[in-house]
């Protein structure tokens, strides 16, 4: 199948019954050389057909995530992205998927993101890669800040130019997104016009201000041999990591125990009211960041009323954890306190927000046993099979969990086409919520007792 876009034409693979993938398409220019740090630039057009076979390079990081390409230097081309499409198709809804990774990692090349059962659910599936870290949201004077932002803004602008070509439909475009992924689109969509709708999944709460962008510059200036505009970019990892590493478990407030560096440089964001949302959240948030060993230990009461005041968590939220999870470890209420200050009370806030200010908001949450940060996610592409997201499930799925990843993938695919996942949308009187779990969990109410002592709280850093 060959595509023209606005750059040329492009030539996919056949990935599954039905599906053409196009990988690795430029949607903007190599950002380094002089274009480093500079919003997005048009990629060069290109003669003949371009093989987009393969995914293109990450982004510069330090991670390394398990079935996907590293970075290594001399990696420009960053700026591609990925189209699933099932033909003869159109015009179809599309859905853009904006990964996470806490703004500094991660890729589209995750294998639990391959669009291949979302486009034979009905949608045209766009994925991308964008500057990640330093290089797209570090704070540097005479540069635009949130480059990773503006680079997702190019993402979104070449969809409604060129999807038509893959049998997608311009005029419906839903934005997609999990962790720092949803944390983005949160910023993007304060109006509308980028997308229509939106997914979000675990929203956290962590924007930057301008001053803690610049302190966090000045750690990283200190660590480098050369002007931070002038080092390359394993400098600036190799630097970062460093910063991150003095940070956990001792620098002042939130970074001590969140030393996550770098987030869109903007205060709260807003969506605007007339983007329809889906939002969901996991139970057990931090149970991940637990178990790959990424948490500052808090094991004790005095440890614990420390960490609260770090994070600005009232007492009183606190004690109502004490009274309402009786005879729940430290640790155990450390992580639930944890999970639901970044991540769960901070989307269940976004809903509650979205629906006051006149817009509509559907919430669900994912309560399947070990309900991880990003456990949700391969079940809602319909990749819970790829033994990568094995560790995620806590082993491989069964018949069960085949089930409820086709109901997720299916909600998924019918609001991105409708705006209607299956279930209600919260109103002024009635808070409905899509509970994800399988048959051998208990019944839940519709918002634990937990979150209801964050209603007053605000949600922001």
């Amino acid at each position: 199948m060959i595509v023209r876009t606005g750059s040329g034409l492009v030539r996919g693979r056949q990935t599954a019954a039905g599906v053409v993938a196009f990988l690795g398409i430029p949607y903007a220019a190599p950002p380094f050389g002089p274009r480093r740090f500079l919003p997005p630039e048009a990629p060069e057009p290109w003669r003949g057909v371009r093989e987009c076979a393969e995914f293109g390079p990450v982004a510069p990081q330090s991670a390394k995530l398990p079935g996907t390409p590293e970075w290594s230097p001399g990696d420009e081309d960053v700026l591609t992205l990925n189209v699933w499409t099932a033909p003869p198709a159109g015009p179809r809804p599309v859905l853009v998927w904006i990964h996470g990774g806490a703004y500094a990692f991660g890729s589209s090349a995750q294998p639990d993101f391959d669009g291949s059962a979302l486009a034979r659910a009905g949608l045209v599936v766009v994925s991308c890669n964008f500057r990640l870290g330093f290089e797209g949201f570090g704070r540097l004077p005479g540069c635009p800040d949130n480059r990773g932002l503006l680079d997702q803004t190019a993402v979104l602008r070449w969809v409604r130019a060129n999807i038509a070509g893959f049998g997608g439909d311009p005029g419906s475009v839903t934005a997609a997104g999990q962790s720092s992924g949803a944390g983005s689109i949160a910023c993007l969509l304060r109006e509308p016009g980028l997308a229509d709708r939106a997914i979000l999944h675990s929203v956290p709460d962590a924007y930057l201000t301008a001053e803690a962008a610049a302190e966090i510059s000045t750690a990283i200036q200190a660590e480098l041999p050369v002007p931070i505009d002038t080092a390359a970019p394993e400098q600036l990892l190799d630097a970062a990591d460093r910063v991150t590493a003095a940070c956990r478990g001792r620098a002042p407030g939130r970074l001590g125990y969140d030393p996550v560096l770098f987030g869109p440089i903007t205060g709260e964001p807003h969506i605007d009211a007339r983007v329809d949302l889906l939002v969901c959240h996991t139970t057990d948030e931090y149970g991940l960041f637990d178990a790959v060993g990424g948490l500052t230990p808090v094991d004790t009461g005095r440890q614990l009323t420390a960490f609260a005041r770090a994070l600005d968590i009232p007492d009183r939220i606190v004690t109502g954890y004490r009274r309402l999870l009786p005879g729940m470890p430290v640790r155990e209420l450390y992580l639930r306190l944890f999970g639901d200050r970044i991540f769960s009370a901070h989307t269940t806030a976004l809903a509650r927000h979205h629906t006051a200010a006149g817009g509509r908001a559907h919430l669900a949450r994912f309560a399947r046993p070990r309900a991880w940060h990003c456990a949700d996610v391969p079940f809602c592409f319909g990749t819970i099979d790829v033994p990568e997201t094995h560790f995620l499930l806590g082993g491989a799925p069964d018949a069960q969990d085949r089930q409820l990843s086709a109901a997720m993938l299916r909600a998924w695919a019918d609001f991105a086409a409708t705006g209607d996942p299956g279930w209600p949308a919260w109103s002024s009187d009635a808070r409905p919520v899509k509970w994800w779990t399988v048959p051998r969990s208990p019944v839940l109410d519709d918002e634990p007792p937990t979150l209801r002592l964050w209603h007053d709280v605000p949600m922001s850093r």
